[in-house]
C-alpha cells in the first residue's frame, strides 16, 4: 500500500514537473494582471472618523441621585439614548444640512452609503467613519455630521449631552490599497488555476505514456518494450522507427 503512494505521489510530482512550463506561464499572466490591476484600476478611497461621546447633560434629576460628576440618572439616560443617535446620525435632515453647508455635488442617499455609525461595546461612545475619495472632504464631512448632529440633538432633547472626543483628520494613505496584497492574491488565484488546468490535461489525456499505464488499463503484463530510436536521417524524412 505504501508503495503505491510513493508511486503515485511521484507521478503527480512528474505530472507537474512535466507541465512547469505552463505553470510559470499562467503564473506570471496572472501576476501581470494583478500588477495591472492594483496599480490602474483600484481607485482610492480614504477613511476619516470622528469619535463622540454621551457625557453630562443638562436634564434634571432628583436630588438624591446627584453626585460629582455625572449622576446615575444621566447615565442610565446616556445609555438608553445611544442607539437612538446612532440612527439620528444618518438621518435625512442631518445629511441634506451637510451637504448644503459643504456644497457638496451628491445627494443624501449617496452620502449615507458612505457614512458608517459604530457603537463601541460596553460604552458610551459612537465612532462615526465618512469613506470619500477625497481625504480632505473625508475629513470635513466626518467633522460637519458630528457638529450638526449635535445640534440636531440639543433641539430634539433639549439636552447638551453630545461631546466630540476625537475630530476627524485628513486622512495620508487610501485605505483600500495594498498592491502587495492584491498581487499575491492574483498570484496564488493564478498557481490554483494552474494546477487544476495540470489536472483536467491529465486526467482528458488518454494517450498511453509507459508500460505501467497499460498493466493499470488492461490489467495485463507487459512482457517487453521495443525503444523509440530518433535519428537524423528519419526525422529529417518525417520517420520515427
Amino acid at each position: 500500500m505504501k508503495v503505491m503512494e510513493e508511486l503515485d505521489l511521484k507521478q503527480l510530482f512528474k505530472i507537474f514537473w512535466n507541465k512547469r512550463l505552463h505553470i510559470i506561464t499562467i503564473v506570471l499572466l496572472f501576476l501581470i494582471i494583478g500588477t495591472i490591476y492594483s496599480f490602474a484600476f483600484v481607485k482610492p478611497k480614504y477613511k476619516a472618523y470622528t469619535t463622540l461621546v454621551l457625557a453630562q447633560s443638562d436634564v434634571m434629576v432628583p436630588e438624591g441621585d446627584k453626585a460629582q460628576g455625572i449622576t446615575s440618572t444621566e447615565l442610565t439616560l446616556n445609555q438608553k439614548l445611544v442607539p437612538t443617535y446612532s440612527e439620528l446620525v444618518k438621518t435625512k435632515n442631518i445629511l441634506r444640512e451637510v451637504i448644503r453647508e459643504l456644497r457638496l455635488k451628491v445627494n443624501e442617499e449617496e452620502l449615507r452609503k458612505n457614512v458608517t455609525v459604530n457603537l463601541v461595546e460596553d460604552t458610551e461612545l459612537i465612532k462615526i467613519t465618512v469613506t470619500n475619495k477625497n481625504a480632505l472632504d473625508a475629513k470635513n464631512i466626518a467633522n460637519k455630521i458630528a457638529e450638526i448632529f449635535s445640534d440636531r440633538v440639543s433641539e430634539i432633547y433639549k439636552i447638551n449631552n453630545i461631546t466630540i472626543v476625537d475630530e476627524a483628520e485628513e486622512p495620508a494613505e487610501p485605505y483600500n490599497i495594498n498592491h502587495i496584497k492584491d498581487i499575491a492574491i492574483f498570484m496564488v488565484i493564478g498557481l490554483v488555476i494552474s494546477i487544476v488546468y495540470v489536472l483536467l490535461a491529465n486526467l482528458l489525456d488518454t494517450t498511453v505514456k509507459s508500460a505501467d499505464d497499460i498493466e493499470k488499463e488492461l490489467e495485463v503484463s507487459v512482457l517487453a518494450s521495443i525503444p523509440t530510436i530518433k535519428d537524423e536521417k528519419t526525422m529529417s524524412k518525417g520517420g520515427i522507427y
